[in-house]
């Protein structure tokens, strides 16, 4: 089936990720990770929740949870009272609308800054429907331990959430439901001492 035909299911776990075209880099400064972070839960704080990230200087993960379908409905229905374009989508594709906007409102803000044109990832993003728990702790892993790829210590990797689950800060991230996912904090720092290598 043709990926961009997989529509993001409600109440299921997807790990995203897609890279920079040619594997070019898509981040040039902290700015520019901030900036991708803030368009993020700009167009996605309604349609999913954020398990874990890491953004790389070429490439970034997510692992979300899709929002219930009447969350969904709720959404749609009022976006569609401010928009004059009655149902110019369905809802069963409103969250992966909403991600393709998210990615395309970044690029059009990263070629203005660098004065580039044209897309600047690849397209469409990449999507894996995480089916198990076992499952979803090996990718939150997996994505944490990204930056090891750079030479980096994940577990001071700015641009990741590894640090925000261990922290206190006020966050959009579901802490407590993935700390929950590991038992608790303990054991969610001994997994992760474990390299998991996912084929992609």
């Amino acid at each position: 089936m043709n990926i961009r035909n997989q529509n993001l299911e409600p109440d299921c776990f997807y790990h995203i990720y897609n890279r920079g075209i040619n594997g070019d880099k898509v981040f040039e400064s902290d700015d520019n990770y901030m900036f991708f972070m803030a368009q993020f839960l700009k167009y996605l704080v309604d349609v999913c929740d954020l398990y874990a990230y890491c953004l790389m200087p070429n490439h970034f993960h997510f692992v979300i949870k899709i929002k219930s379908q009447k969350e969904l409905s709720d959404f749609f229905e009022e976006k569609n009272k401010r928009s004059n374009n009655k149902g110019l989508h369905s809802i069963e594709s409103l969250a992966s609308k909403q991600l393709s906007k998210f990615i395309s409102s970044y690029t059009q803000a990263y070629n203005k800054v660098f004065d580039r044109h044209g897309p600047l990832f690849e397209s469409p993003f990449k999507r894996k429907k995480i089916d198990s728990e076992k499952y979803l702790k090996n990718v939150i892993i997996y994505v944490h331990q990204n930056p090891i790829d750079i030479k980096k210590d994940f577990k001071t990797y700015k641009f990741s959430s590894y640090k925000t689950v261990l922290s206190s800060l006020e966050t959009n991230l579901r802490r407590s439901e993935v700390i929950e996912c590991f038992d608790d904090i303990e054991n969610f720092k001994f997994c992760h001492s474990n390299i998991i290598d996912l084929k992609f």
